[in-house]
């Protein structure tokens, strides 16, 4: 292990729980100072977690053992490609919309605002990283606290109605995280995932029952947090509520629920697992299709711009999730890909339609024809490019995504199942979206008169932070090459779990010599 990485994996940890904590206690009454020190920790984040990312492309498992206890004992930080690229790209989102916050002055509507962000980083961050199932429940109950403070950001009635059904969800899903990891706790004896899959590949057929039902409550739980059907209707409503800049950083939450199914579907419950292969696969495909024409038809349902955003992120799951329960090498590759994009686009959108309601007064961001508005033209370039990115269009990254998705899954039984669900559900968002910005933009010109310039914040800069989220899918094309190679690397080390097995449970693991 080189010798500075240790040091920057936990670095990853730490840096948002102190400042986070810093800034609760000492700064919290000082905007700027509490600005600087986000802005700082996203940045240095950013470059805490391409070091981390160019060290683990080499191919290379790390583990770290907190206080030098020997795994399964102890509380172990594991980094591989997988964890390396999500923690590059929560560390990317959150400068952009740390940014957006500060441009426009969104972190004024509340004291909390950039603790809480940073307790949100260290959840995710946390979530990626940790080793054991034990963690990645504290991390998960970080992230609901953490995000539960952003959703009610600003106030409102309808921000507190939402956020209290979104706390009610979670806290049942955490009662069933407790319950599974209660169940495989009692029949394994271990909480490491790495010592679990040795454990669940060597079991009894006695035993083999009660893990998978422990199994299946875990991928109920995950579902959750990665809006499934049928455990998806906390998202639109949650997501429309709060704020843009809170809304677009949550674009990676649900993909906390997707990392953690396919960590645990390929490291405890893959080839090794004998006849627990797999065993999440037959009804994750079936509810990711449901998921995706659900997300995509929910477009068309929307009466605002920010349902139609928050609609998006359920469809785009669906995409991501029907690539993911294929279990095939060359079906993870391209989902990985897809979700870095869908997670930008998103928060591109969410962004975008912030500004568009800002500029268009009592009309907001409802699907209404109003007149025009101040910097419409810029607006609807942006909007234009989202809507691309979101349904997966030429030139930018979703459509290359897609297209390797389409091709990913070309060998397996249910092939024509997604095809048929990914080129249907495109033409619907390619129409939910054309009316849409018919309504918004053209046909505005038919109408008298302008809607008057208000004194905006930031007026210039978030269109450049959302333009700057826009230019990063384009950069995703354009680098098409090394981020599928990359991807396509990632994928066949998580179908190789030994490597991982051996980085945590070896002579070596945590550092030790």
């Amino acid at each position: 292990m080189s010798a500075h990485v240790p040091n920057l994996i936990v670095a990853a940890l730490i840096l948002p729980a102190v400042l986070g904590s810093l800034t609760l206690l000492l700064l919290r009454h000082r905007l700027d100072a509490s600005r600087l020190v986000s802005l700082g920790s996203c940045l240095a984040l950013v470059g805490i977690a391409a070091s981390l990312t160019m060290h683990a492309s080499s191919g290379a498992v790390e583990s770290y053992a907190l206080g030098n206890w020997r795994a399964p004992f102890g509380i172990v930080l594991v980094l591989d490609r997988l964890s390396a690229m999500m923690l590059l790209l929560t560390s990317v989102l959150a400068l952009a919309v740390m940014s957006y916050a500060v441009v426009i002055g969104a972190d004024r509507k509340g004291w909390h605002f950039h603790p809480l962000f940073q307790f949100q980083l260290l959840g995710l961050n946390g979530a990626f990283l940790t080793g054991d199932l034990f963690n990645l429940f504290v991390f998960f109950e970080v992230l609901l606290i953490a995000s539960y403070g952003l959703l009610l950001h600003g106030q409102g009635a309808a921000r507190l109605k939402a956020g209290v059904q979104y706390v009610v969800i979670n806290l049942v899903g955490s009662t069933l995280f407790l319950v599974g990891v209660g169940l495989l706790y009692g029949v394994t004896g271990t909480l490491n995932m790495a010592d679990m899959a040795v454990r669940v590949s060597e079991a009894s057929p006695g035993d083999q029952g009660l893990i998978a039902a422990a199994a299946l409550v875990l991928t109920v739980v995950f579902a959750l947090k990665a809006a499934l059907v049928p455990l998806h209707f906390w998202l639109p409503g949650a997501y429309a509520a709060t704020t843009a800049t809170v809304a677009a950083l949550f674009a990676i939450m649900t993909k906390v629920g997707a990392y953690a199914l396919i960590r645990t579907g390929t490291l405890i419950f893959g080839e090794d697992a004998g006849t627990l292969a797999w065993l999440t696969g037959d009804w994750m495909l079936p509810a990711a299709i449901i998921t995706t024409i659900i997300g995509f038809v929910g477009l068309f349902a929307a009466r605002t711009l920010r349902e139609m955003a928050a609609w998006s992120v359920v469809g785009s799951m669906g995409v991501l999730l029907s690539a993911v329960s294929v279990f095939r090498v060359e079906a993870m590759a391209p989902a990985l890909y897809y979700a870095v994009h869908s997670t930008l686009a998103g928060a591109a959108l969410f962004l975008v339609v912030d500004m568009i309601a800002k500029r268009r007064g009592a009309h907001g961001d409802a699907l209404t024809v109003a007149p025009r508005f101040c910097q419409s033209e810029l607006l609807s370039g942006l909007f234009f490019l989202s809507a691309i990115g979101i349904v997966g269009l030429p030139p930018l990254s979703g459509f290359i995504g897609k297209l390797l998705i389409l091709d990913g899954v070309r060998a397996a039984p249910e092939a024509a199942w997604i095809w048929a669900t990914i080129l249907i559900t495109t033409l619907i968002g390619v129409l939910a979206f054309a009316r849409a910005g018919s309504r918004i933009f053209w046909k505005s010109a038919s109408v008298e008169g302008t809607i008057p310039v208000r004194a905006l914040r930031g007026r210039w800069g978030g269109a450049g932070v959302a333009g700057g989220l826009l230019a990063l899918l384009a950069a995703l094309t354009v680098l098409g090459g090394p981020v599928t190679a990359y991807t396509g690397a990632t994928a066949a080390q998580l179908f190789d779990p030994q490597q991982y097995i051996d980085a945590v449970l070896g002579p070596t693991a945590g550092g030790r010599r």
